[in-house]
């Protein structure tokens, strides 16, 4: 399913909506920090043509993953550097990895 630079970058608007990011006092314009991402993942997904549909979705959910994963550290870095307490949420994710024998999913 091709999809446009323009068109994602209007998905993720949509996405933001309803869990809004903070850009802060970046010294970037937001439209122009959505155009690059959306831009490189139109790329990632043109260079998954030739992928199976599985592995497509695979490669897309790893990608996915990592992408969390890096947004979670980053938040807790941020978080302990400025001295605030975690989310409630996010209190919740890290005491089930501080729990001996927590489950893996």
């Amino acid at each position: 399913m091709p999809i446009t630079r323009q068109q994602l970058e209007q998905l993720m608007q949509e996405v933001e909506q309803e869990d809004p990011i903070d850009f802060a006092d970046l010294p970037f314009d937001e439209h122009d920090l959505r155009g690059v991402v959306a831009s490189h993942l139109c790329e990632m997904a043109d260079a998954m043509e030739a992928f199976s549909q599985e592995d497509r979705q695979l490669t897309l959910l790893a990608v996915a993953a990592k992408l969390v994963l890096e947004n979670l550290v980053l938040h807790v870095q941020l978080l302990r550097r400025h001295g605030l307490p975690l989310g409630e949420q996010t209190e919740a994710l890290l005491a089930r990895l501080r729990k001996p024998g927590a489950p893996d999913g």
